[in-house]
């Protein structure tokens, strides 16, 4: 708790940025007897902010590295919005979680059509699986959970740190464009390309010079849950070392909103889809049967309670294959119009399920659901940067709505032939499948100029299969949505 409390302060801290812009002032209009009304702060021009990338994630570590944000705001004329937005980092964490990213965003460099470009590369050495179907798969906490303290610990029964792990690495590109339809309504397109690099994990990389009596050591016997899968032939041999999948997507959307960053009113909607390829390749075998087509659909709602200052914010939201097959891997990638974030991960963990492990859901399909009453608590200004503070009550969910179809009988003889129990790893009670995964928590914002926002999240899951310490922490940047 106290490393997380120092990573906080150190982040505020940072939010004294170099800046060279100018601050101008418009009236709204001039009451009778000469009584002006309220003036409105906005930015003009070139706005640069650079920060440590220092951040917490429960599921990825502490996160250390280097970030920067710049906006052009022009005239300020057309403020909060902004003209063009760059934003690159580079950043690690502690659990061998890597982030190198550029992206672009604009309405205005193509005049009357919006334009993201994105380019990231992750590295992930300890990415989280924990089976398919959610409840479905047995979670066991003692399995993989470590501690410094071996009271703590069921030695009995702990396997290695790694049990629930294995390596993936993205690349991706994007490339997206909106235009209008007629007022609100917009249409969407989108080219791109998603690399997966996957294996299981390099035990010899993550012991480095660790010594078989260091309590730390992960023992490179110990078989992981994807190499069981693996074996049990439930993750098939041309999809259990990742691929190459470009896609091209189209769809459209309806927003009402009166900011992009921070709304505090208005409805955003979409609905689109995504046709991914695959191919026949040396690396990756004939993954031709993983050409697919997924549809999704988000709506949210932002309804102003009291005027700027309290807003409730909700929404829902679904992804399906609807022809097809998608390999394992590309099911934790949540589809977007739009790449804010640098991952949407579904479903579980501080981009989808707070507090629920993250992809602790893994299907073909799945839907969700979010709301939240995001309050702003105070406003004030630091060296010409108008910044305020919030706080935001939330409770999310969600659940299977395609489920892999898992054949019991052929599962309980795979796993008996290796001396295991099936109970420990599934629960074939088909209610199990669709049963909502759920969490609670609340949020603390600290936003500058409206559209840089550090964003600080405590939530906990209603069931213990979804986290065994049953609380997790996020440090990021800006709304969940």
């Amino acid at each position: 708790m106290k490393r997380i409390l120092l990573a906080l302060c150190f982040v505020s801290m940072a939010l004294v940025v170099v800046a060279q812009d100018s601050l101008a002032v418009v009236t709204s209009g001039q009451q009778p007897d000469t009584v002006a009304a309220p003036k409105k702060k906005i930015k003009t021009g070139w706005n640069f902010g650079a920060l440590p990338s220092v951040a917490y994630d429960a599921d990825l570590g502490f996160q250390g590295g280097a970030l920067a944000n710049v906006y052009y705001y022009g005239d300020g004329s057309q403020y909060p919005e902004y003209i063009h937005s760059f934003y690159v980092e580079a950043a690690y964490t502690t659990k061998h979680y890597g982030i190198f990213r550029f992206f672009y965003d604009s309405k205005y460099l193509i005049p009357n059509h919006r334009l993201t470009v994105d380019m990231c590369y992750l590295p992930d050495a300890m990415c989280d699986f924990y089976g398919f179907n959610g409840y479905q798969s047995v979670y066991n906490n003692a399995w993989h959970r470590w501690t410094k303290d071996p009271s703590k610990m069921d030695t009995a029964n702990y396997q290695s740190r790694a049990f629930y792990k294995y390596k993936r690495d993205l690349i991706r590109f994007a490339a997206d464009i909106e235009g209008t339809i007629y007022q609100d309504f917009k249409w969407n397109a989108g080219i791109g390309v998603l690399g997966y690099l996957i294996d299981e994990c390099d035990i010899a990389m993550l012991n480095g010079k660790k010594t078989p009596d260091d309590p730390k050591y992960l023992n490179p016997d110990v078989q992981g849950l994807y190499e069981k899968y693996v074996n049990w032939g439930l993750i098939k041999p041309n999809e259990a070392h990742g691929g190459w999948h470009p896609y091209v997507r189209a769809g459209v959307t309806y927003d009402t909103r009166d900011a992009r960053s921070n709304p505090t009113k208005g409805i955003y909607a979409d609905a689109f889809f995504t046709y991914s390829a695959a191919f026949d390749t040396k690396n990756y075998g004939n993954q031709t049967e993983y050409n697919n087509l997924k549809f999704n659909f988000d709506f949210r709602h932002y309804v102003p309670l009291y005027k700027d200052r309290i807003t409730l914010a909700y929404r829902i939201g679904t992804q399906n294959v609807i022809a097809g097959k998608s390999p394992f891997y590309m099911n934790t990638y949540q589809n977007v119009l739009f790449i804010q974030r640098v991952l949407y991960e579904a479903l579980g963990g501080g981009n989808s399920l707070r507090g629920v492990l993250r992809n602790r859901v893994l299907a073909n399909g799945y839907a969700f659901a979010t709301i939240e009453l995001r309050t702003r608590v105070v406003n004030f200004d630091i060296r010409r940067q108008h910044f305020f503070i919030g706080l935001n009550p939330f409770f999310d969910i969600g659940m299977v709505t395609q489920p892999y179809e898992l054949d019991e009988a052929d599962v309980r003889t795979r796993l008996a032939a290796d001396g295991l129990n099936p109970d420990d790893y599934f629960n074939f009670d088909r209610k199990a499948v669709y049963r909502p995964h759920m969490a609670v928590g609340i949020g603390l914002k600290i936003g500058m100029n409206e559209n840089f926002i550090l964003s600080v999240d405590w939530a906990a899951p209603f069931s213990k299969q979804d986290n065994g310490t049953l609380s997790n922490f996020y440090v990021k940047m800006g709304y969940l949505f």
